[in-house]
């Protein structure tokens, strides 16, 4: 197996939590938390209602084809960002439930830009089926593993808490209720592919601006516009998740990056350095910078008891300024893994993201 660096190690971190809490409850414990946890995993899941423009194709549409083109009538919000599903729908299947019975799950999404085929993971916040919401987008959050990011997305394992955080949030007033994407990171477990598009390797870096975002659309209720979108990550993936951010300012608003890298690494950029530079956050910053926007909004998570931190502040001094708006939440105590990254997430930095996106509006009267 290829060795990675170690701060390409959280993956496996979250891949062995569900294990190492199954271990802690025993016996009937585990019993009672598998029948919880894992109730109808593997059934269908609709989210949301299907629009009459997409029902045609319900049944056998797959991820990763663009959504038809949007009507130019106004929706029935009134608010022209507003974009309904256009389908083709997806099939998901259920891979793990919460308990306020919301649940993840999975789809196999065949890129129609990037020819890559790959799962991604999917949950929706309890708000997307209440009938107050059915005409209203909500904000996307694209969650990005570290790692190899392949086979799994460990965002999807319910035992990090994610999900929750965002539901807590939410109940609190301090989060939005964000839709979580969770694709996978490469396309293979062999090397890291800094997310992008390295000549002669599959197109990663596509397949998560272009296609993720397009199966969203054609199965979701999201907004048109850059305010209803963003990334998060640890480690590779929030540099992936940063890189995005700058590469794409007119697609993606905000980014919260987690003990993640600022430049990129893969070996598989050799002999390539114009396309790698064409990759780097520095020289995208310094490129946004000289255009003077549009802002993008970079919030760096670092434990304490982690490595990383001047790499962070550098890049905030030579970098966060003007459209390029940096900050750094410091988690106490935190090491390098989702659980600490998530209770970050918790203390500040889900409300920083949310006071920047645009959120769902209820309907009235």
């Amino acid at each position: 197996m290829h060795q990675y660096p170690p701060r390409r190690s959280l993956r496996a971190k979250g891949m062995t939590a569900v294990v190492a809490f199954a271990l802690l409850l025993g016996g009937a414990g585990f019993a009672a938390w598998k029948l919880e946890w894992f109730s109808g995993n593997g059934n269908s899941v609709s989210f949301g209602k299907a629009p009459a423009s997409a029902s045609a194709s319900a049944a056998s549409g797959t991820g990763g084809e663009s959504p038809a083109a949007p009507s130019a009538s106004p929706t029935p919000t009134g608010d022209p960002d507003v974009l309904l599903p256009a389908g083709p729908r997806s099939n998901f299947k259920q891979t793990a439930k919460l308990d306020d019975g919301t649940v993840i799950a999975k789809s196999r999404v065949a890129g129609a830009e990037s020819g890559f085929e790959g799962d991604v993971w999917v949950w929706t916040p309890k708000e997307y089926g209440e009938a107050q919401y059915e005409k209203s987008a909500f904000p996307v959050l694209i969650a990005l593993p570290g790692g190899n990011g392949f086979p799994e997305n460990y965002w999807a394992d319910r035992s990090l808490g994610l999900q929750k955080a965002i539901s807590d949030g939410v109940k609190a007033g301090t989060s939005l209720p964000f839709i979580v994407i969770m694709p996978v990171l490469n396309p293979d477990a062999k090397y890291y592919y800094d997310g992008a598009d390295i000549p002669g390797q599959p197109r990663i870096g596509t397949w998560l601006t272009e296609d993720v975002p397009a199966f969203t659309r054609a199965n979701f209720r999201t907004y048109r516009s850059r305010d209803g979108w963003a990334f998060m990550g640890s480690s590779s993936g929030a540099f992936v998740g940063m890189k995005a951010v700058l590469q794409y300012p007119d697609r993606f608003k905000a980014v919260i990056a987690s003990g993640g890298e600022i430049v990129p690494d893969s070996p598989l950029w050799k002999g390539h350095q114009a396309e790698m530079d064409a990759n780097n956050p520095e020289k995208l910053a310094a490129k946004l910078i000289d255009a003077g926007g549009p802002e993008v909004y970079i919030n760096f998570q670092v434990g304490t008891k982690e490595t990383g931190k001047d790499r962070m502040v550098r890049f905030q001094q030579q970098f966060g300024k003007g459209p390029v708006r940096t900050t750094i939440r410091d988690i106490q105590n935190g090491e390098h893994n989702g659980w600490h990254y998530v209770r970050g997430m918790r203390e500040g930095s889900l409300e920083w993201i949310s006071k920047v996106l645009k959120g769902p509006q209820p309907a009235t009267g």
